[in-house]
């Protein structure tokens, strides 16, 4: 596997790099050796968060883990990709035709059983040309975390949402 590894407003050690890759090394029984591995730590206040992804053909696994301690937050991180890898490996490897990034041994092997997906609701609502201020006003006003439509400024359907710290993120589409 090939890790990249920065940092944002931390000093990436060298003791740092040795524990992602002991740690995140363990993955290894899962991807195939030229899976890219793209790890970020960060700290800000006495938050020690790393994020991992892992681009496989046409989906993301990814992960973000919080603590007082970057030791503690690699620990929890492998173990929350490895509990997604083997849970929903039926379904990641029938959307990958073959599942291209992943070792024979994992795919072949039993798998736990999976929680089915139920989708139990479905919305219809118009969407009317708006600016992402103007829908993070109003996904404000409906008091939800996310807010789907149709950005005035593209012409496509775009998602605003609500992070941490009270911000907000945009996302849009990529053709």
């Amino acid at each position: 596997m090939k890790f990249i590894i920065s940092g944002k407003n931390i000093e990436v050690s060298d003791g740092l790099k040795a524990a992602i890759k002991e740690k995140l090394g363990k993955l290894e029984r899962y991807f195939t050796a030229d899976t890219e591995i793209i790890v970020t730590l960060s700290v800000e206040k006495e938050r020690q968060k790393i994020e991992v992804t892992i681009p496989v053909r046409g989906n993301i696994i990814r992960s973000e883990q919080v603590s007082n301690d970057m030791y503690v937050s690699i620990d929890l991180v492998e173990e929350v990709i490895e509990r997604q890898l083997r849970k929903y490996k039926e379904k990641i490897i029938d959307r990958h035709q073959g599942g291209n990034n992943f070792r024979k041994e994992f795919i072949e092997k039993e798998s736990e059983p999976l929680d089915e997906v139920k989708i139990i609701r479905t919305k219809h609502f118009d969407m009317k040309p708006m600016y992402p201020e103007d829908a993070c006003v109003q996904m404000e006003l409906l008091g939800h975390n996310f807010y789907v439509f149709v950005n005035a400024e593209s012409d496509q359907v775009n998602v605003v949402y609500k992070r941490k710290g009270n911000t907000y993120g945009l996302i849009e589409p990529e053709y």
